[in-house]
């Protein structure tokens, strides 16, 4: 279960919003929390009166609507009391138990999810403080449900149940039409909540993988000093098509703010996966044949692991960043350490090369030095086979021979 928390300043946007989906057939709500009347009973006026009466004892809170969506698996399909249950120990475990809150099913997506409407105004006029609400409560509360209702985990999910959105159609759309904001808005659904991200580059490395990019513009734009940000759909050769979307103008506003968030929130989460790459890449230098980059990436693709390179405009490479589709998770190379790095990768693709290198030279050593050590010892043979062959020389036996018999004569004759 992936829990998503958005806060606004309009409750009746919100519950326009809903409402619109249960007159479209898209929608349903199923429960109301904390309401005089039964949901049977409930029309929009009320349901909207009551939440504004309650906002009343607190007007110096602008910001006091609250919008949280709870996400399930495509392979679950839990009944509707079953999901109100869900509903009301989430409600309860991050504080809004007694608040007066609302319950819309929705049928427009991929996978079964819910949508809560509520306010953060309690009765005695004081506000439920939202700062970091999914880190300190939020978090805490999926992961016990997940075990409590035995919901399949937002994390540590098998490889088949992973990531299958295909990249998004390589020709120009037309912006502006539903289709293309149905597109992005589809991918960012999927990568915003399950992918552990921690900066916006990493983020980008996902995106870019489906022809999607998020943007905050240059340093001088009124976006970026805005803190605004922008989503584009990309060709196949990564450059923009058409019109860029504001982040605000998708429903679940995945602005700056929504980002940075999530970037806290997965900066932890992704400490326990480090070790998947950091192995990967080490064993994948044990291959001979990783002489380049380009076939380390190939090596990596069949681990699940993408490699994305960041090149400046001459084509310098000054970046690495590791996109882990089994773990879900993003690393800068640096963030792994300096091995894993840009420069680390290259340098050890250029030791790869020079140990073959040595390697062969070695080898080229040993054949000289077993062909000359083979010339000597062939020539030892002759030798020695010359010598045994060799006839003995008797000229000089004789003469001796005759020496001596003179020498004895002499002797006698004195």
């Amino acid at each position: 279960m992936v829990a998503v928390i958005k806060t606004s300043n309009s409750v009746q946007r919100i519950l326009n919003y809903n409402e619109i989906k249960v007159k479209e057939g898209k929608a349903e709500c199923i429960s109301s929390i904390n309401f005089p009347l039964e949901l049977d009973r409930l029309n929009f006026t009320l349901k909207l009166n009551r939440f504004r009466k309650q906002a009343s004892l607190n007007e110096n809170v602008k910001r006091n609507a609250v919008h949280i969506s709870l996400n399930f698996d495509p392979s679950e399909n839990h009944s509707k009391e079953k999901l109100n249950e869900i509903a009301k120990v989430y409600m309860e475990k991050i504080g809004f138990g007694k608040q007066p809150y609302l319950v819309y099913q929705h049928y427009d997506a991929g996978h079964p999810h819910l949508h809560v409407i509520t306010n953060n105004i309690q009765r005695d006029g004081k506000r439920i403080d939202l700062h970091l609400l999914g880190i300190r409560k939020s978090e805490p509360a999926r992961k016990e449900i997940e075990k409590t209702f035995g919901l399949v985990k937002a994390e540590g999910r098998k490889a088949k149940e992973l990531f299958s959105l295909q990249p998004i159609a390589n020709h120009k759309l037309e912006y502006g039409k539903a289709e293309s904001k149905k597109a992005i808005n589809g991918v960012l659904n999927k990568v915003l909540f399950e992918y552990k991200y921690s900066s916006l580059p990493e983020l980008n490395a996902v995106l870019n993988q489906y022809n999607v990019h998020a943007d905050r513009g240059t340093e001088e734009s009124r976006v970026f000093k805005n803190n605004g940000l922008l989503y584009k759909i990309l060709d196949k050769e990564l450059k923009q098509v058409g019109v860029p979307i504001k982040a605000s103008n998708f429903y679940n506003r995945p602005t700056m703010k929504f980002l940075e968030e999530r970037f806290k929130i997965n900066e932890s989460k992704k400490e326990i996966h480090k070790s998947h790459v950091k192995n990967a890449v080490r064993m994948a230098f044990y291959d001979e044949k990783i002489k380049s980059i380009k076939k380390l990436a190939e090596k990596l693709e069949n681990e699940g692991i993408y490699i994305i390179l960041r090149k400046s405009e001459n084509g310098q490479l000054y970046g690495i960043t590791y996109v882990d589709h089994k773990t879900q998770c993003v690393f800068n190379g640096s963030s792994l350490g300096r091995e894993f790095s840009a420069k680390g990768i290259l340098g050890q693709c250029q030791t790869t090369i020079f140990q073959q290198g040595k390697y062969y030279q070695k080898l080229n050593v040993v054949s000289s030095e077993n062909i000359k050590n083979s010339e000597l010892a062939e020539n030892s043979k002759n030798n020695l086979t010359d010598i045994l062959v060799r006839p003995e020389n008797t000229n000089n036996y004789v003469e001796n021979q005759f020496k001596q018999k003179k020498k004895r004569r002499l002797r006698k004759g004195l």
